[in-house]
């Protein structure tokens, strides 16, 4: 297999592990985000138990912006067939783009356009 073909196969897999994690793939939550957040929230109050319910909030959304990051870089590789730069820059621009869909999410919960059943 040459070079390409192994840059390709570890994009679509790092795309397909990104949206596994990100909020795209709201279904599988139960079974991926929120085990990894409630792990990461026993760490963090082991050390500092009235952190629990912080450190859960910012595990789950952790899990999102990885998935989001992910999705992009392997989205990236695998369109070009070579391997994407990581720059501090491409970095910064990744983690922005995470955090604008988190405001857009936030204002449409506060505009009341998502909402419970």
């Amino acid at each position: 297999m040459g070079t390409r073909w192994k840059r390709i196969f570890r994009g679509g897999l790092i795309a397909s592990i990104g949206f596994i994690l990100s909020p795209l793939s709201w279904w599988n939550d139960l079974f991926v985000n929120v085990p990894l957040a409630l792990g990461f929230a026993w760490l963090v109050s082991a050390i500092w138990p009235k952190a629990f319910t912080a450190a859960f909030v910012a595990g789950y959304w952790i899990t999102n912006v990885v998935g989001l990051i992910l999705l992009r870089r392997g989205a990236t590789e695998l369109a070009s067939g070579s391997k994407p730069t990581f720059s501090r820059k491409e970095i910064v621009k990744d983690i922005a783009v995470a955090l604008a869909y988190t405001a857009i999410i936030l204002l449409l919960a506060k505009l009341k356009v998502l909402k419970p059943l």
